[in-house]
Parts: structure tokens; C-alpha cells; sequence
């Protein structure tokens, strides 16, 4: 995605991220109906927090809105990329 490499189920420590992309220091994750689940949302904010502490930025979207509105998860995507460009212009 423009020009940025992502990784699928990349481990990060102790936690595995959907999609990960090193040179952006950003994990996505599409979270399903279990994530609505409190004890699932317990460890899902567990999980962010660390990969916080690791440097990485994460990025959650449902699994509705991938199937069903596709478009605009991705400018959501290239929209952290563009400002990540704009804070980062030496990264790249």
C-alpha cells in the first residue's frame, strides 16, 4: 500500500498483529464479534498498550466494515500514511 510493505500475523513480542508494517512502525487488526466480548476487549487493550510500549501505532477496524466498506478502511490506512509521511519527512 503505497509503496509500504505489510506482513500478515507478524509476531511482535507476545502478541501476534493481523497485519503489520515495520518501516511505519504499524500493526492493523480487524477485530470479529468475539471482540465484543469484555474479557476479549481486556486483552485486546493489553495487547495495544504493549505494542505502544514497542514503538508500534495500531490501527483497529471490524471485520464488518473490511467486508462491507472496503474503501473506506483503506483511506483510513492511506490517511495515517500521509500524515506519517508529514511528521516522518525524513523516513523515507
Amino acid at each position: 500500500m503505497m509503496g509500504y510493505d505489510f506482513h500478515r500475523q507478524k509476531p511482535l513480542d507476545n502478541y501476534i498483529a493481523d497485519f503489520f508494517c515495520h518501516e511505519l512502525m504499524l500493526a492493523i487488526e480487524i477485530d470479529g464479534y468475539t471482540h465484543l466480548l469484555e474479557e476479549v476487549q481486556i486483552k485486546d487493550a493489553v495487547k495495544e498498550k504493549r505494542l505502544n510500549e514497542l514503538g508500534v501505532n495500531v490501527l483497529r477496524f471490524q471485520d464488518e466494515e473490511v467486508y462491507n466498506d472496503v474503501e473506506n478502511v483503506i483511506r483510513e490506512i492511506e490517511a495515517y500514511i500521509v500524515e506519517y509521511r508529514r511528521t516522518h519527512p525524513h523516513q523515507r
